[in-house]
């Protein structure tokens, strides 16, 4: 990965994308590629918001901020219809058709893409040609649990070969590298399908081991979730000292050289300390330091959502909806989506991902694929033991709705963040349209596609309620 090089104490969007832009020229001449010439002809990009943003959002975003090499990503693929389903129980239409790419700069397009393996999408040089748009939008399977009046995106299946080998590499890490559950759990575990949804997630991902990457920070994720908080052994009584010490293995301790050995050695006391352990060894070797960190912050702030959930589990407050949210936003799926530039072999620089702009993007991403996660687990949270907090059950406490209409607002509030994301997401593609900015964003928007499609496909899992 290219280095960044250091970072501007103060950095706006405009002087952030003026200043990397001029690092791509820079490291396009040394490989030949006249990108000063490109950059030329290159039309000015339209401020104009997303066609799905609300209204009211500002415009004239891309004032005075240099045009990006646009052309050839803007006409590098077809762009699918987005996809909501009816108010009833009638599946999406399988024949949605799709449109051809726009033959300006969109800065919605760079939330459609990529869509297969192939990357490119992600060419600085035209093409000669626009290739020819896709026959039809790709639609749910037919197996696939639809929510009635969910706003979502359809993804192209993801490749199988792929989808066995990394089903393949992570149980064989599970069982013979760190021992991370007994025999009678193998069945949930395959359940899970992570090759399914690692592959799903990351279509651009350029090898098998790019993938594991993600697939193995997932599984450790989901084995602290479930044996420290959830009902695999979890309990809220003790939980912070348990993630403290987990998390020393995503940022380790420094301390003396008599007590550094017993920390050392604490990492492979349990389950979810050995795959948090392992998983960031193999992840800080393909990550660059910048990006390291940036997930041990993250991860931070889901170990902070964990403990907020924990508290009120003590105390059995049931929080406002606006405290809900404001605990998922930090317990939820953001560490996931934060790595799309070290899975897809590149990086995002540090002062473009700190970015405000950047930020509300992430934040958006997550807390919309955590509202997609209580929708379709809702069922299988009720049919557990203990009581759990998900957004219908605090929307029907807290505003005295019954429980069908506690559920469809939570899927209008799902609707909501997610036409926000992307509206965010246009917004920055215009402002900053620098070569990594749009991957990144592209890679994010994949991202929450593939997280739901995951999540509607996964029928060992989940089920829907009785509704419609």
């Amino acid at each position: 990965m290219p280095d960044p090089g250091l970072s501007p104490l103060q950095s706006s969007l405009p002087g952030a994308a003026a200043s990397f832009t001029a690092r791509v020229l820079a490291d396009a001449a040394a490989h030949g590629i006249a990108l000063p010439h490109l950059l030329a002809e290159a039309p000015d990009l339209p401020a104009a918001p997303h066609p799905e943003a609300p209204a009211g959002l500002p415009t004239g975003l891309a004032a005075g901020v240099p045009a990006g090499p646009l052309t050839g990503l803007a006409a590098a693929d077809s762009v699918e219809t987005p996809v909501e389903a009816p108010a009833s129980s009638a599946a999406p239409a399988a024949d949605a058709a799709a449109v051809a790419a726009p033959t300006r700069p969109d800065p919605g397009w760079v939330l459609r893409g990529p869509s297969g393996l192939g990357t490119a999408g992600l060419s600085l040089v035209p093409r000669a040609e626009p290739p020819a748009p896709r026959a039809a939008a790709v639609a749910a399977p037919a197996d696939a649990l639809i929510i009635p009046g969910l706003y979502w995106h359809p993804v192209p299946e993801p490749d199988p070969v792929r989808v066995e080998e990394v089903s393949l590499r992570i149980k064989s890490w599970a069982l013979d590298e760190i021992q991370l559950y007994p025999e009678d759990w193998e069945g949930d575990f395959d359940g899970f399908h992570v090759g399914r949804y690692m592959v799903a997630c990351h279509p651009d991902a350029p090898t098998i081991e790019h993938l594991m990457v993600a697939a193995r920070l997932m599984v450790a994720e989901n084995a602290v979730d479930d044996c420290y908080c959830e009902d695999l052994g979890g309990s809220p009584i003790g939980l912070g000292g348990r993630l403290l010490m987990a998390h020393t293995a995503l940022d380790p301790l420094h301390s003396t050289a008599e007590y550094q050995p017993v920390w050392a050695e604490s990492l492979h006391a349990d389950a979810p300390r050995r795959s948090y352990r392992s998983a960031m060894e193999y992840f800080v070797r393909m990550a660059t330091p910048s990006q390291a960190d940036r997930f041990r912050h993250d991860m931070a702030r889901l170990h902070l959502g964990y403990l907020a959930e924990a508290a009120w589990d003590e105390t059995n407050h049931v929080p406002e909806v606006w405290e809900y949210l404001a605990m998922r936003q930090f317990n939820n799926f953001r560490p996931c989506p934060t790595i799309t530039d070290t899975v897809g072999g590149y990086e995002l620089p540090a002062d473009l991902h700190a970015q405000p702009a950047m930020q509300r993007v992430l934040a958006l991403a997550g807390n919309a694929s955590t509202i997609v996660n209580d929708l379709y687990s809702y069922t299988k949270e009720l049919a557990s033991p203990g009581r759990h907090m998900n957004l219908p059950v605090v929307l029907s406490e807290k505003e005295s709705l019954s429980e069908k209409d506690g559920y469809l607002k939570a899927v209008e509030v799902h609707n909501e963040l997610m036409r926000d994301f992307e509206a965010a997401s246009a917004e920055l593609a215009a402002a900053c349209p620098a070569p990594s900015v749009l991957r990144f964003l592209r890679g994010v928007a994949v991202w929450v596609d593939g997280n739901h499609y995951w999540h509607q496909t996964n029928t060992y899992r989940y089920s829907l309620p009785d509704f419609w």
